[in-house]
């Protein structure tokens, strides 16, 4: 039946000129119809880079709003209008601009894991393999990062003292990597696995990055994982991530911690069928917050390059 579905697709793409773009922690069969995989970021760049007119984002709902507002000139679609992102709906307008009335001298930083709307209500946007690049621009002034508290800590701890005691944090986080990924978990791997270098997320609890050999993003625990001469590996992420490590690194082992994010995981390949056929969801960002939010965007490229 799957590989019914797949030439379906296959065929749907050709006669809409379209590409399929998949996040690293999607469901293993949507990754392996996918033209390109990556982070949210690397993906909407991706998008830039093709001729295709429709854009099949295979991500949470602020990734398809990214590519959106990059590529005003194409059709973007999200497969499953319902996936969502828990992270980014602990910031909402009313409570930034609240937030922003506290602290009036602040630069506000807002982590791309949030909406159009809050990202055309700040200064300027970061990743999180470039936060702390996107911060140290910002030397001498107050930040009020917002909204992953254990990235802007981890951020924090890797500037200097004016600026780390100058960094305001919002109080979210991503549930997967806050609640899902424990120390505990982290221990009682390494005690099956003790050969096996710790490799986790920046949005993970800073008690659980004290136990890591290495700390990155997505594409960042990617190249690590690549290039270390190490054979096993803890992942300490969405257990997405497991299929493109095990792809690029056949001859390694990789150990996840068992955690889903549950939104990532409703697109499927029936779905991917319905928004081909039907150009369903298409995702429109209004004209007014397209152009604040991709001049917040294009200053994190600026410094970012």
């Amino acid at each position: 039946m799957d590989n019914i579905i797949k030439e379906k697709i296959r065929k749907l793409k050709k006669e809409r000129n379209a590409i399929i773009l998949a996040h690293v922690y999607q469901r293993d069969e949507v990754q392996g119809i996918a033209d390109y995989i990556g982070d949210s970021l690397d993906l909407s760049k991706k998008a830039l880079e093709t001729k295709a007119k429709v854009i099949v984002f295979c991500g949470v709902r602020f990734m398809a709003e990214t590519s959106a507002i990059l590529n005003p000139d194409k059709i973007v679609l999200l497969p499953e209008r319902n996936a969502g992102c828990l992270l980014a709906d602990m910031v909402t307008i009313n409570q930034l601009r609240k937030k922003k009335a506290q602290y009036p001298n602040a630069v506000v930083v807002s982590y791309i894991n949030t909406s159009a709307a809050v990202k055309a209500e700040s200064d300027i946007c970061c990743t999180s393999a470039n936060a702390v690049n996107v911060v140290k621009s910002l030397l001498g002034k107050q930040v009020l990062f917002v909204p992953d508290k254990n990235l802007g800590s981890y951020t924090a701890s890797k500037t200097d003292r004016e600026i780390g005691k100058n960094l305001v944090l919002w109080n979210g986080y991503c549930y997967v990597h806050e609640k899902n990924i424990t120390k505990d978990k982290i221990k009682g791997l390494k005690g099956l696995h003790p050969r096996a270098k710790v490799i986790v997320h920046l949005e993970c609890n800073p008690s659980v990055i004290d136990l890591a050999d290495y700390v990155g993003s997505t594409t960042q625990m990617l190249r690590y994982a690549k290039i270390s001469n190490n054979k096993e590996f803890i992942v300490g992420t969405e257990d997405g991530i497991i299929y493109l490590l095990s792809k690029q690194n056949p001859e390694k082992r990789f150990y996840p911690l068992n955690t889903v994010c549950r939104d990532m995981k409703l697109i499927n390949l029936k779905s991917i069928v319905l928004a081909l056929q039907n150009l369903e969801h298409q995702v429109i960002v209004p004209e007014d917050i397209c152009i604040k939010a991709k001049r917040a965007l294009d200053k994190m490229l600026e410094v970012c390059t």
